[in-house]
């Protein structure tokens, strides 16, 4: 699989590439409604909104791309089926990442231009379990990786984004779950990291 991205970062101009910021804090700004979320339930479950009001996560992805950015990360920082298991979403990881995915990609087309290309990012965040406490065996965590990568993969993302990790096992689950889906997919592993 041939990327765009790559291509972008290692051009000869050697761009300058700019991230988004914060999803959540942004969409804490739309004051949204328990029933915005899907009912109360679900407050609070930001990945969610892919599917229950998709324009709020729309918004906040067209505000950045409107300030310049040229990556946008999809609303998928706690969309493993661990985190998610926490609504009673467990079952929807794959789906939530994708239609995440898609969503983002659909507003980048918005957007870009052969001059300025807009980019999306797989976003991973560490999840509410540490391995390193017990909280979770390594891999399960793994596993719940793989299962966010391959929606996010299947969604079209440009890249994976591991952020936020406080866990050096967290890191790694994270990097072989991406990894086992590449494998599957049988494409080389395209990684970025922060």
């Amino acid at each position: 699989m041939k990327s765009a991205f790559l291509d972008r970062l290692n051009s000869p101009e050697r761009p300058v590439l700019v991230f988004d910021g914060a999803m959540g804090t942004n969409l804490q700004v739309q004051e949204l409604t328990a029933e915005d979320f899907g009912g109360a339930e679900y407050e609070g479950c930001n990945e969610y909104l892919v599917y229950t009001k998709p324009e709020a996560v729309a918004i906040v992805h067209r505000g950045f791309l409107d300030a310049g950015a040229d990556v946008i990360e999809t609303d998928t920082f706690g969309a493993t089926s661990i985190v998610l298991a926490e609504y009673d979403l467990a079952d929807r990881a794959y789906e939530l990442n994708k239609t995440a995915a898609e969503l983002a990609k659909s507003v980048t087309a918005e957007f870009s231009t052969p001059e300025k290309p807009r980019f999306v990012a797989g976003s991973i965040g560490p999840g509410t379990k540490l391995p390193s406490l017990g909280h979770i065996d390594y891999d399960s965590l793994e596993n719940a990786f793989a299962e966010q990568a391959e929606g996010l993969y299947d969604g079209g993302v440009d890249l994976m984004l591991i952020e936020t990790c406080q866990d050096v096992l967290q890191i790694k689950a994270a990097l072989n779950g991406v990894e086992k889906t590449f494998e599957k997919k049988g494409d080389r592993c395209r990684l970025w990291c922060r």
